[in-house]
Parts: C-alpha cells; sequence; structure tokens
C-alpha cells in the first residue's frame, strides 16, 4: 500500500511542477510577463486548494480507493488537454482541474499511508510517501533537460497525461480500500451517516481540546507554503536569469527536488527516534538559514547546485513533515478531513508563494531581499510548530 502511494506522489509531483521546468521555455514561446507566469503557477495551487477541502473530505463518507481514483481521472484528463490549449487562459482552466485532482490525492493517500502502517513506522510510512514528490520531479526534470532543446513543451505534457491514464489503469486494478474505513463503516450506526458529512467533521476539528492546535497547524503549514512554492516554481526561472542556460537553469531545480527526496525520507526515518514537532521545527530553522545564503551570495555553478540541493533538504524536508503531523493530530473517522483542511487552508500560502515571487522579481526586487522574505517565513513556521507539538 505504502509503495502505491508512493507512485502516486511520484505521478503528482510529476504532475505539478512541470510547470517549472518549462517555464522559462513557455514565457518565451508565449511571451508570459513574470507577474503573469506567477498566476499560471497558482492555477493549479488553487486548485489544490479546492481538492483539500472540498473534495478530500469526502473520503470519510464514501471511501479512501473510490476519491483516489476519481481524483486520478481529473488529473489524467486534465493533464491531457493542458497539452492542447491555445492560449495562457486555456491552460490555466486545465491547471485548475490538475490541482482538484493532485490535491484529493494528496490528502487521501498520506491517510492510507497511516493507516497501513504499524503504528511505531506511521511517520516513516507517511515520509517516505512524500517522499515521490520529488523524485517524480527528479526524473521529470533531467527528461526535460534532454527533451525541451528539441521538442515542444507541450509534448512535455501530453507525455506526462498519457503516464497519468497508465497509472488509473494500475490503480484500478491493484489498489485496496482502507481497512481502517471498512472497519468504521461496519461499526457505524445507521444515525451516524450525518455526522459523517465534511461539514459536521471541520466543526468537530475544533472540539476535544484540538481547536488551538489546528489554529496553529493551519498557520503553520500556510507560511510553510508560502515559501515552499515560491521555491520550486522560481529556482529554474531565476536560474536563467542570472545568466545559467536552460539545461543548466533545469539541472537546479533538478538538484532541489533530490535534496527534498533526500530530507522528506530522513524526517520519517528520525521522527521514529525523536519528536516529530521538533525535527519539523529544526527543518525549518536550516530552512530560513539556506534561503538567506542561496540568495544572498553570488556563486559559481557547482556552489549554487550544492545550496539548492540544502534548500531542498530543509525546506521540503521539513514541510512534508506537516503531513504525518496532520494525520496524527486527528482520530481515523475525521483524518482525511484534519489532513485536508490543515494542508487546504495552508494552499493560501500556496497559492500567494508564487504570486508574490513574480510581483517581487517583476519589480526588479533584489535577490537577497526577495529570498529573506521567504526565509521569514518559514522561521515563523519552524516556531509556531513547536506549539503546536506542545499542544
Amino acid at each position: 500500500m505504502v509503495v502505491l502511494c508512493f507512485l502516486l506522489n511520484m505521478l503528482d509531483g510529476t504532475d505539478l511542477l512541470i510547470m517549472s521546468f518549462i517555464a522559462p521555455v513557455l514565457s518565451q514561446t508565449w511571451s508570459v510577463s513574470p507577474e503573469r507566469l506567477g498566476v499560471l503557477f497558482s492555477a493549479s495551487l488553487a486548485g489544490m486548494a479546492i481538492g483539500c477541502l472540498g473534495v478530500a473530505p469526502w473520503a470519510d463518507r464514501f471511501g479512501r480507493r473510490l476519491l483516489i481514483l476519481a481524483a486520478l481521472a481529473v488529473t489524467a484528463s486534465a493533464m491531457t488537454l493542458s497539452a492542447l490549449t491555445h492560449d495562457v487562459i486555456e491552460l490555466m482552466l486545465a491547471r485548475l482541474f490538475v490541482g482538484i485532482g493532485v490535491g484529493t490525492i494528496g490528502v487521501t493517500m498520506t491517510t492510507m499511508a497511516a493507516e497501513f502502517a504499524p503504528p511505531l513506522y506511521a511517520n516513516f510510512a507517511v515520509g517516505f510517501v512524500q517522499a515521490g514528490w520529488p523524485f517524480g520531479s527528479i526524473i521529470t526534470a533531467f527528461t526535460a533537460a534532454k527533451w525541451l532543446p528539441s521538442h515542444t513543451w507541450q509534448s512535455m505534457l501530453l507525455g506526462i497525461g498519457l503516464v497519468s491514464v497508465g497509472l488509473l489503469i494500475l490503480m484500478w486494478v491493484l489498489l485496496p480500500e482502507s481497512l481502517t474505513f471498512l472497519a468504521l463503516k461496519r461499526t457505524e450506526s445507521p444515525g451516524s451517516r450525518e455526522t459523517q458529512a465534511p461539514w459536521a467533521a471541520v466543526a468537530a476539528l475544533f472540539k476535544d481540546g484540538r481547536g488551538l492546535a489546528s489554529a496553529l497547524l493551519w498557520t503553520a503549514v500556510t507560511l510553510g507554503y508560502f515559501a515552499l512554492y515560491f521555491v520550486i516554481s522560481w529556482i529554474p526561472k531565476l536560474a536563467t536569469q542570472a545568466g545559467l542556460p536552460l539545461s543548466q537553469a533545469i539541472y537546479a531545480g533538478a538538484t532541489y527536488n533530490l535534496g527534498a527526496f533526500l530530507g522528506t525520507a530522513a524526517v520519517g526515518w528520525i521522527a521514529v527516534r525523536f519528536p516529530l514537532h521538533r525535527v519539523i521545527a529544526t527543518y525549518l530553522g536550516l530552512a530560513a538559514v539556506t534561503l538567506l545564503v542561496f540568495g544572498g551570495f553570488s556563486m559559481p555553478v557547482w556552489l549554487t547546485l550544492l545550496i539548492a540541493l540544502c534548500v531542498g533538504v530543509t525546506v521540503q524536508g521539513g514541510f512534508n513533515g506537516f503531513w504525518a503531523l496532520s494525520a496524527r493530530l486527528y482520530p481515523a473517522d475525521m483524518r482525511n478531513t484534519g489532513v485536508g483542511w490543515a494542508l487546504g487552508v495552508g494552499r493560501i500560502g500556496a497559492v500567494l508563494g508564487p504570486i508574490v515571487g513574480g510581483l517581487l522579481v517583476g519589480a526588479h526586487m533584489a535577490l537577497p531581499v526577495i529570498f529573506a522574505i521567504f526565509a521569514a517565513s518559514v522561521a515563523a513556521a519552524a516556531v509556531i510548530t513547536l506549539r503546536v507539538g506542545a499542544h
């Protein structure tokens, strides 16, 4: 089950982050300004918020398998259609639906991994699953570096859409239903179905002493997302602006995602031995330092790639710990709702990060100042995460 969820998250990383790799080519061929490119980045992130908040909670009522398959079908269709668009508005709409599918899958597969794993290793299982995201991005980055110089960016999107269709068929055959969900349905009394409705479960997130912890978690996730999606959306584009050739700029993005894979996999392993909230806070504190270094100093290519690796380890490695933290905070009957709303409300930061980045880049603000703004965001998230653990 964990391996299947890892594959799903690989696809999610590919579907979502392909835009950052094709951005330099797209901005040239369609003459897209940095401000408009930031809005285009954020279209799929807005869709992810819809998936997390509005769609994923229904898995607590109708089942995890059904929702994953439906969301994967939406993602595959929208990804394929995005290759056939003719202007920014059409591409933005297609990316919105890609985000809805990805957001729904991300929450539901996190719940599945946490429910199938032995309790002692639940954090590790969720961390391993989240490592699929940057792993898929690494493969996409190296493919893009080889493919884009001699092919169109539309063909990249079409290829990923076809891979999505193949994974949908595989999941239809192999993906089981959550055992925890089936057990809950067997013990559910006839009059309790209304309490399973998403709006009732959302209210329950603030009952039984969980209110302050939920509010703090939502705030920390929002601040983390704000920095995370600025970084993953803009690293290749900023690298080309700094004078790197397209292939090396894409490799900077790939190096970041290699660090994200290593950092995310390590979070779960370390959290088996140390409190998860302290592990996340330590990662995010180090992330603030690495962002200041990356944006504040002029470095040779090899050192730029090394720091990009460190940014990936700390920023995305620390952030992905929030998936496990939110899964642990809520009981099984509201877990999809709890994870969905924590990560869904946090998408406010994910949407704003690329947009704010685009505005700052378009205003020709100095890179050290830009990166200092996002470093302050992850530093604040680290402090708030410690408070979440205290509750």
